[in-house]
């Protein structure tokens, strides 16, 4: 065992935090996802989604694990509501599953599964839990996909019907909605790299996925409008990580760490804000006008209320010659020598401030929220009690990253930590652990780690030391092997 490293508390950390710090009307959260925590995957009427299908497929999924049971939120929602309210949890963010809603992404509603999503609200506002539900996180109905998902520009039109019934039914409840979840993920991941669903490994796919989808970001956004009352707040949600070049000035590196950024950082929001796709910097970017129609342009923005910061760490690029039209990679934590969660991402707290910082500077930004921000260390559930002092100290610094951010003058208003319970996270099964609350699949049931007690603390308004103290860091902090991975 040995000493948490000063990675977990940079020297930027402020010293002492307590959510004084942050004010009457800053919003302290947890976030969820439908597909990665509901399970009954075919009950009550629901239709199956991509992520379905793909957890299905030979080798797409570590250890063959699917999410048909998951945490079983569809049946233990009132006992996760109970176990919020008594850790102080007053905002919870979660995602609808559209084929609940839609077996056919289409058509009519089933009934049992909006009924569910009614219970749910009425449920979270019982406790006196704020809900923010996310319209899409991911699992797009399988019978959309094989009209070809998000590369059938009809999916804009399927997607703000969608959204429009939706909120419809829930809109006299619900004041804060998010429209899409991360789109360079489904986009990225999904078309261009293949590791999540739907599994395509396409450019093509690629570049009619992501003008779709921003399409789609902003007709949401106006599709919501139309029917909410004019005090909802609409919002939507962008992944992103602070990038710095491998070897600092070194040109190469620097132009690649820019093309890099324009394209995981900016794809999305600058069209959102305005400023069209950022092909300046990502000449590939410029292929997207061959699924642009006129008057495509005029229709990318939207005003939206928030904007949904998600940051888990910084990524390292160098100029890479074998990577076609990127010529850029990204250099793993793992061989550069620095502490990293299971997943293979550097612990770098810091780049939560810096990634607000970036998107506070943009001169029509709105507000800003941190809507997931997490880390996966090993777990261990011994006598009753799951120490994680990792996390604990990863959450301390993250947030105390957002306090200097907004000492700063950035307008962030929110943090949602991700996430409430283990779950089923995507291509790596249920091996990573992000959750405040530990989940033993084999029997559902959950513990409250030492990091969710830290929080339940927190929010009472005990102060919380942001530095350095005598926690001790597991040593297996092993990550991804791979030292290089590449777009």
């Amino acid at each position: 065992m040995s000493a948490l490293p000063a990675a977990f508390f940079p020297a930027t950390t402020p010293a002492l935090v307590t959510r004084a710090d942050f004010g009457a009307d800053f919003r302290w959260g947890v976030s969820a996802a439908a597909y990665q925590t509901e399970g009954a995957w075919n009950l009550d009427g629901k239709g199956p989604s991509i992520w379905d299908d793909f957890v299905r497929r030979r080798g797409r999924i570590k250890r063959a694990e699917t999410a048909e049971v998951a945490t079983d939120f569809y049946h233990r929602w009132p006992q996760d509501l109970e176990l919020m309210k008594q850790m102080g949890i007053q905002d919870f963010r979660f995602s609808i599953a559209w084929s609940r809603i839609f077996p056919e992404g289409r058509g009519s509603i089933n009934q049992k599964g909006i009924d569910f999503y009614d219970r749910l609200i009425d449920g979270c506002l019982a406790q006196g839990i704020t809900p923010w539900p996310t319209l899409y996180h991911w699992d797009l109905p399988a019978a959309l996909q094989q009209l070809g998902g998000w590369t059938n520009r009809s999916v804009v039109g399927w997607f703000t019907d969608y959204a429009q019934r939706v909120a419809a039914r829930l809109g006299d409840r619900v004041q804060h909605w998010m429209v899409l979840n991360e789109p360079m993920v489904f986009t990225g991941a999904g078309h261009l790299l293949g590791v999540h669903a739907p599994g395509r490994r396409s450019l093509g796919a690629f570049l009619a996925a992501t003008h779709h989808a921003a399409l789609a970001q902003a007709e949401g956004g106006r599709a919501l409008r139309a029917v909410l009352p004019a005090t909802a707040q609409i919002g939507t949600t962008f992944s992103c990580s602070y990038l710095t070049p491998w070897r600092p000035g070194h040109a190469r590196d620097a132009r690649a760490t820019r093309r890099a950024d324009a394209l995981l950082n900016r794809l999305f929001v600058e069209p959102a804000l305005g400023l069209g796709y950022p092909v300046a910097d990502v000449p590939l970017l410029g292929w997207l006008d061959r699924y642009m129609r006129p008057g495509d342009e005029a229709l990318l923005p939207f005003a939206f209320d928030f904007l949904g910061v998600q940051n888990y760490t910084r990524e390292v690029v160098r100029h890479a010659p074998y990577v076609p039209l990127l010529w850029a990679a990204l250099v793993g934590a793992a061989r550069r020598g620095v502490p990293h969660t299971d997943m293979g991402w550097e612990v770098y707290p810091e780049s939560l401030y810096h990634m607000l910082k970036q998107f506070a500077a943009y001169p029509n930004a709105p507000r800003l929220l941190v809507t997931e921000n997490g880390a996966a260390f090993p777990d261990q559930l011994r006598a009753g009690r799951v120490a994680d002092p990792a996390r604990q100290a990863y959450l301390q610094a993250s947030i105390g990253q957002v306090l200097r951010a907004r000492q700063e003058g950035v307008p962030v208003d929110g943090y949602f930590a991700w996430s409430f319970t283990d779950n089923f996270e995507w291509a790596e099964g249920y091996g990573p652990h992000f959750g405040l609350v530990h989940v033993a699949y084999e029997t559902q049931r959950r513990t409250i780690k030492d990091s969710g007690h830290w929080y339940r603390r927190f929010l009472a308004g005990e102060a919380s030391p942001a530095g350095p103290g005598t926690q001790a860091l597991p040593a297996c902090q092993a990550g991804i092997d791979d030292s290089v991975t590449n777009w």
